[in-house]
């Protein structure tokens, strides 16, 4: 039977390119938290399906960083899914953008594939699925 200690050191995540996935999912955080908790504050009604969507981006986003934070296998399967399901909300939404421009009357975080990020959004899951599956933590004894 194997026991993760959260911050050990072999379950630590936030090593090498774990600490810069940590500082850009804080960041995709911030910025998420604050554009959709402004838009749905003061304008939800122009564009709610985006501002929605932005917020799920933002909850996705806060409990990634906390997952990777967190430490230990659980939290790296976890953070691992969720990066998975970044993935495809990012390149659905991105797709549907493109396609159907008409249904958003406003951007989302993911619109576009995140080109107002500078495409960060559609980077981040696929650099944090890579570094999650290569980070398989040694059992502590």
């Amino acid at each position: 039977m194997t026991t993760e200690v959260p911050g050990s050191r072999d379950s630590r995540l936030v090593k090498g390119p774990g600490l810069l996935l940590v500082w850009l999912y804080g960041v995709m955080s911030v910025g998420a938290v604050s554009r959709s908790a402004y838009q749905i504050a003061t304008e939800f009604d122009r564009a709610p399906l985006a501002y929605t969507l932005s917020a799920v981006a933002a909850v996705v986003y806060v409990f990634i960083t906390y997952t990777v934070v967190r430490g230990g296998e659980t939290a790296r399967r976890i953070a691992l899914a969720c990066c998975g399901a970044e993935l495809v909300g990012v390149v659905s939404v991105g797709t549907w953008t493109l396609v159907e421009p008409s249904a958003f009357s406003d951007a989302t975080v993911w619109s576009t594939y995140g080109m107002d990020y500078l495409f960060i959004p559609v980077l981040l899951p696929v650099t944090g699925i890579l570094w999650l599956r290569r980070r398989v933590t040694a059992p502590v004894r």
